[in-house]
């Protein structure tokens, strides 16, 4: 089968572009033609305040990749969109509904003559704009199927199209890392990833219990401002560590061998591979049970899983993770995960979708 997945690969960062590169790579395994079409300028920065791309590639670039898609050009969108015409399957990677205008100009292009699929990592944003929701019903009408990563998430795609929509867990697309592992206890926990207002870094700062320390590493999308203020206001500064700025693939082994547990106090989610990544690097996880999160933690064996949006609850799970033997136990039920399986069912479900 021909296939062409539209959407962000290197030197584009993140778990979206990651994501794009390793479903190629798995495609192409399976024996299919594939190829991705992806961006020369994505999105204009104050769409996106972070960092955009990338120096060294996470894990490794797929060889077939077109770079022509430019924000800025519509008549491109439609031009790669009549390219598509003779493949099988296009498939629309969404992970913002800033790509609809874009991805309607390529189907456009295409003009019926392929079957289209959206891939939605998330159908509707977490922190939303009046104008997400008439942005995803116009894309997801005109396409074939859609596909979605959460029973949530496929709830949310039915609102809004007619066409068939399917979901399937989504798969590890984890960076290239050597996993290094700590068995000393560091009493210092690790924040993660991207920092939004609906990962609960705030609730993680009012719940931190004394003698603790944190680590956050990560881009901080609305800046620091906020959070400094609040963790002068707690009187923590001595025991919290920021590291703003996106952590490259190398340096994340270091960051997860100084740190007892990764904690996920989100107070959304849908589906996130922060659980796997802090079990790849042999780290329990402490989660909120939202979206796909709970999921990936077994209560009491490879982490600890509270109820979102209480500092309360946070707090009483760290002082329960932090009890005697309880951080060396929880850390040798930590298991990496094997992602064939998963990518075995994705990819036949992207398919069939």
């Amino acid at each position: 089968m021909r296939i062409a997945i539209v959407g962000p690969t290197y030197p584009y960062k993140g778990g979206g572009a990651q994501h794009t590169t390793e479903l190629a790579h798995r495609l192409a395994a399976r024996g299919h033609d594939v190829v991705i079409e992806s961006w020369r300028a994505q999105y204009p920065s104050f769409l996106y305040p972070g960092q955009q791309t990338i120096s060294a590639p996470e894990g490794t670039p797929f060889p077939r990749t077109e770079r022509r898609l430019d924000w800025r050009r519509p008549d491109g969108w439609v031009s790669a969109g009549r390219r598509l015409r003779s493949a099988d399957l296009v498939v629309l990677a969404v992970l913002s509904p800033v790509q609809v205008p874009a991805y309607l100009g390529i189907l456009y292009g295409i003009g019926g003559r392929a079957r289209t699929v959206a891939l939605c990592h998330n159908v509707l944003p977490h922190e939303r704009k009046p104008y997400d929701r008439p942005l995803m019903k116009a894309l997801l009408k005109r396409v074939d199927g859609v596909l979605t990563h959460s029973e949530q998430q496929e709830g949310l795609a039915r609102g809004l199209t007619a066409k068939p929509v399917g979901v399937a867990a989504l798969p590890p697309h984890l960076p290239s890392t050597h996993a290094g592992t700590s068995s000393e206890v560091h009493r210092r926990l690790l924040f993660f990833g991207i920092v939004r207002p609906y990962k609960g870094l705030d609730l993680l700062l009012k719940a931190l219990p004394d003698g603790i320390g944190l680590t956050v590493a990560g881009e901080f999308w609305g800046g620091l401002d906020e959070t400094r203020a609040l963790i002068a206001e707690l009187g923590i500064g001595d025991r919290v560590e920021l590291r703003p700025g996106y952590v490259a693939a190398g340096d994340v082994p270091e960051l997860f061998a100084g740190a007892d547990a990764l904690v996920l106090p989100y107070r959304t989610a849908t589906a996130s591979q922060n659980v796997w990544l802090g079990h790849e690097h042999g780290v329990p996880v402490i989660a909120t049970r939202v979206g796909a999160l709970a999921d990936h933690v077994t209560d009491g064996v490879d982490g600890l899983l509270v109820e979102p949006g209480d500092a309360g609850a946070l707090r009483r799970a760290i002082e329960r993770f932090y009890a005697s033997g309880e951080p060396e136990r929880l850390r040798s039920g930590v298991k990496a995960v094997d992602p064939e399986p998963f990518w075995s069912a994705y990819t036949g479900a992207l398919l069939a979708a």
